[in-house]
């Protein structure tokens, strides 16, 4: 911690509708020893997490796919494919990740390992995101998924080739960077030498 550079002198609400929207003033002393005063708005949503589900037998995963405004707004058709996601909501991540993977996808798992966290957008937004995976089988199958009408999700459920996800990267059409981040791994770790076909592709040449 670095508490003894930063001394925060006002912090204003510009928003809590959804989530919490704040422009803070404060002084920041800088490497070489002098003292600059900066303004900073942050986005408060609170911490999440995300799971890939994997089945190493079948050698796929299993992705959703689910309208995002946010994208649609920035030249995306707004149909993103992703892992499955949630906040917290004061819950531990491993309890909000298993909710939220039978709630998106259908499955239930019960035995889900954190693999690390990052913070995803640190320029603006506060959130935490915890990184999971957990192996699935067809049998752990306990509903349909497709998200809470009530939040407005209306999510389609996509089982994958593994091979074929590192693919989607490499055109274009996945493009959320948790899942990117999450099959990357899945290709380093779980399953060695995937996507070797694509290595090319991925890297521009």
């Amino acid at each position: 911690m670095h508490d003894d550079r930063v001394r925060i002198h006002n912090v204003e609400i510009l928003s809590d509708d959804w989530y919490l929207l704040k422009k803070t003033t404060f002084d920041y002393l800088r490497a070489d020893g002098a003292w600059q005063t900066l303004t900073r708005e942050t986005y408060d949503r609170g911490n999440g997490a995300t799971v890939l589900l994997y089945n190493r037998e079948r050698r796929s995963v299993i992705l959703i796919r689910q309208f995002r405004f946010p994208t649609y707004g920035n030249g995306h058709d707004g149909f993103l494919i992703e892992t499955a996601a949630g906040l917290l909501d004061q819950a531990s991540p491993e309890e909000r990740i298993k909710a939220e993977a039978e709630e998106e996808t259908g499955y239930r798992v019960t035995d889900v390992r954190k693999i690390f966290e990052a913070f995803m957008s640190p320029g603006s937004v506060t959130e935490k995101l915890y990184f999971f995976i957990a192996e699935y089988e067809p049998k752990l199958r306990a509903g349909d998924g497709g998200g809470l009408e009530e939040e407005g999700e209306d999510i389609e459920v996509l089982e994958l080739p593994l091979e074929q996800a590192l693919q989607m990267i490499a055109d274009g059409r996945i493009a959320d960077g948790k899942t990117i981040m999450l099959l990357q791994y899945a290709q380093l770790y779980l399953f060695p030498g995937a996507g070797t076909s694509t290595d090319a592709s991925m890297s521009g040449k």
